[in-house]
């Protein structure tokens, strides 16, 4: 049996003397010493890597399982060139097995005895003819930082890992400069509190109190590297008539020492914009030059890398950063935001409101085409000056078509202006129309007064009955007791029939008062009955009246019309 092995050095045969003691429980016992395990074991042949280039692309298909150049010609020149590929190959991956099976129609044997292998890695020095262990180890870890360099991808000219950590630190930056100009601004505010207001700057505010010290020293100090003319005759004005408080030297070296801080961040932070410039430069060309580097990096920075951000559509490069938002938005119902961080770019910037949205779709739909370019193109056509083509035309494109929007915004507004209708002037016509009170209508219908009394009284009579049956049931139990009690008995029963006559006195009473309420809302229907006919009887005769009138006037017309005319 020959057995497959792979080092750091390179592929290894080695004929197992003993095939039936693979199965052994006690294999681990053939390799407790050098002496036994090249006993057991002898070196037939050895394939060793030319580079490392060479080394990680065979080990890499190793591990995948596939069968790679070098192992090929490797295992076709010792097993299958010198006739023994009758011979079993022992293995320690099953899909490298059945690779080198179907390829090279070998008998192959993979995962036998794991101790056979953890035998080998152990006495590996002694059974390659003395291989010194130190250099064995050497070769082992530079194969292992060549092939974990492969695995990630590494390549400096590459990283979009840097542009993270970039933004990330520039973001940091940012705040440490705005708190520590807050304080130097409140603290050498009790000494010239007029200075703030008058420089507003952060570095030349720091600059000009490290150069001026003292308020006092300002008439002397020559502040043309840092502030203009006007500014600096302002400020040396200003300290003549300060109001501020006089402090002492230990205070003004503490200011000074914060006032480097300030400075020093400032110019770091400078340095480590252009390092990012160029390095969004050389990373995603396209992106920068349409959106710019501090917001195409912060999509990097966002997505987590390039090829991440690629792998998202434009909907969602539009709305990234934005995500608290529009989760929001769908919970509550409510429209979802239109933009995220793409905000920030300058076209979208340069947008009206009414048509940022609509801008910062069309800016996304071009930065998700340009992300993939820059994504899966090569490195060495990025470095051509040429690279941002595509960026730059997309960016002409947007800017002609944001001008264009514009134009019709504003033809869209002249047009409303002028191309409406003049209204006519209001003019009223006709007779004024009055109240007719003739019209008026009083209902004297009164069924649901009396229905409503009749339900009331139902419900008493109910209760009542109620209260009789009771009153009869504790009768009839009292009358059940013994002959001994009789005499209460009946004194119970007078006592009850007294109380009987009175409810039933109220009970008549009250019936009496509901039928007065009855008949006189019947008398009043009466009466309103009598008043409408009376208001009939009025009408008739006052258009009789009228009537009357009328034909008088149109006699004498008529008389007056045949005097003039026999005239």
């Amino acid at each position: 049996m020959l057995v497959l092995y792979e080092t750091a050095l390179g592929y290894c045969i080695f004929k197992l003397t003993d095939s039936a003691k693979v199965q052994s429980a006690n294999l681990w016992e053939e390799f407790e010493t050098p002496e036994r395990a090249n006993k057991l074991l002898k070196l037939k042949s050895l394939h060793r890597f030319t580079s490392t280039a060479t080394a990680v692309e065979d080990i890499t298909a190793l591990q995948e399982g596939k069968l790679g150049k070098g192992l090929k010609k490797f295992l076709s020149d010792e097993i299958v060139g010198k006739g023994k590929a009758k011979e079993t190959l022992a293995v320690f991956d099953p899909k490298l097995g059945h690779s080198i099976s179907k390829k090279l129609g070998i008998n192959v044997v993979a995962n036998e005895s794991m101790d056979l292998f953890r035998g080998i890695r152990s006495q590996l020095a002694s059974l390659l003819d003395g291989l010194d262990p130190k250099d064995l180890a050497t070769m082992s870890l530079g194969l292992s930082h060549s092939l974990s360099r492969f695995k990630l991808k590494f390549s400096p000219d590459k990283v979009d890992t840097m542009v993270v950590q970039a933004i990330a630190l520039l973001d940091d930056l940012d705040k440490e400069i705005n708190i520590y100009s807050m304080r130097v601004k409140e603290w050498h505010g009790w000494h010239f509190p007029e200075l703030a207001k008058i420089i507003v700057d952060n570095l030349a505010y720091a600059k000009v109190v490290k150069a001026m010290g003292f308020r006092t020293n300002a008439a002397t100090t020559d502040f043309s590297a840092i502030l203009p003319e006007d500014l600096e005759a302002t400020v040396k004005a200003a300290a003549e008539i300060s109001m501020g408080t006089e402090i002492s030297d230990s205070d003004i070296a503490h200011i000074h020492s914060l006032c480097d801080q300030v400075i020093a961040i400032t110019a770091y932070r400078t340095q480590l914009a252009e390092y990012l410039r160029n390095r969004m430069n050389a990373i995603a060309p396209n992106l920068t030059a349409l959106v710019g580097e501090l917001v195409g990096a912060r999509l990097i920075s966002h997505a987590g890398s390039l090829l991440n951000l690629a792998k998202h559509p434009a909907s969602t490069v539009q709305i990234l950063g934005a995500e608290k938002a529009l989760f929001r938005a769908l919970k509550t119902k409510h429209d979802t935001p239109k933009y995220g961080l793409i905000y920030h770019a300058s076209l979208i910037g340069q947008a009206p409101p009414k048509l940022k949205g609509k801008m910062a779709r069309m800016v996304a739909t071009k930065a998700a085409l340009s992300i993939r370019v820059d994504a899966l193109s090569d490195v060495d056509s990025k470095s051509e000056p040429q690279a941002p083509s595509i960026g730059i035309e997309n960016r002409a494109k947007l800017e002609a078509r944001l001008r264009a929007l514009e134009g019709q915004g504003d033809a869209a507004a002249v047009r409303s202006a002028f191309s409406g209708r003049t209204q006519q002037k209001f003019q009223m016509g006709g007779e004024a129309k009055t109240y007719n009170d003739q019209a008026d209508f009083v209902s004297t219908q009164r069924e649901p007064v009396e229905s409503a009394v009749q339900a009331a009284l139902d419900v008493k009579e109910e209760k009542r009955r109620a209260k009789e049956e009771r009153r009869a049931k504790r009768r009839a139990e009292k009358e059940v007791k013994s002959d001994g009690e009789n005499g209460v008995a009946e004194d119970d029963a007078m006592d009850v029939d007294g109380e009987e006559s009175k409810k039933e006195k109220k009970r008549k009473r009250r019936e009496s008062e509901a039928a007065e309420v009855v008949e006189k809302s019947k008398d009043l229907d009466a009466e309103t009955e009598a008043e409408r006919k009376a208001r009939k009887k009025a009408r008739k005769a006052e258009k009789a009246a009228a009537a009357a009138a009328g034909e008088a006037d149109g006699a004498e017309s008529t008389k007056k019309k045949r005097r003039k005319s026999e005239a």
